[in-house]
């Protein structure tokens, strides 16, 4: 939730202002709590240090394991058609860096990450408990079943590209909960799409063009 995590004044602050000026609030995302959440994550402590000086450029980088934190328009817009909120729980498939489960963790109640990679997993994990996220839990697993034990979920958000959506997520989405995931072939542009569920109705709605790396499996 928001004000859990308070980081000291760092060199980058300014330019990731501006980031947030010129690359998300300028391509109309308008949410205020997402805004002042990309204002406040500091990017450059998610990510390998030679890429430290490009943390807040826009566009992907990589940070090992054949895997990328997306750029940061992509996060700021992905959480905001899930329209979050402070008493919410959220999961995420594809925890990487845990930037994404950080940018969120300061908006919502509780956040459950799921990252396939075990370095990775473990890395995220120490990252965000040293950042002082205690909203947020990371678990080393195959994503494609979810986290049955804790659903359902509110808002389920997938950080890496499927041929088709998994059942089982669908199935841990609350009512009136959103799914917002990548959807189609690992080696093309896929399509970003927005799930809602109503009265156990699925609602699809195609939002945009992305290119994520694949979802992975065990």
């Amino acid at each position: 939730m928001a004000g859990l995590f308070i980081p000291q004044s760092d060199k980058f602050e300014s330019i990731r202002h501006r980031m947030v000026k010129t690359q998300i609030v300028a391509r109309g995302v308008n949410n205020a709590e997402v805004i002042e959440a990309m204002k406040k994550v500091p990017r450059h402590l998610f990510i390998p240090k030679e890429y430290e000086d490009e943390a807040y450029n826009d566009y992907p980088l990589p940070i090992g394991h054949g895997q990328t934190i997306s750029q940061p328009y992509i996060v700021a817009y992905m959480t905001e058609v899930l329209k979050p909120g402070s008493k919410m729980k959220a999961l995420e498939i594809g925890t990487g860096s845990g930037y994404q489960a950080a940018i969120l963790a300061e908006i919502v109640n509780k956040v459950y990450t799921i990252e396939i990679v075990p370095e990775l997993a473990k890395e995220a994990d120490e990252r965000l408990k040293k950042l002082g996220y205690k909203n947020v839990i990371c678990k080393y697993v195959d994503g494609y079943q979810g986290w049955p034990e804790f659903a359902p979920f509110d808002i389920i958000i997938v950080t890496a590209a499927a041929e088709k959506i998994p059942q089982p997520l669908i199935d841990q989405l609350a009512e009136n909960g959103r799914l917002v995931i990548p959807v189609g072939a690992p080696s093309a542009v896929q399509e970003l799409q927005l799930i809602t569920k109503k009265k156990e109705k699925i609602e699809t709605k195609n939002l945009t063009f992305v290119r994520f790396v694949p979802f992975k499996r065990l």
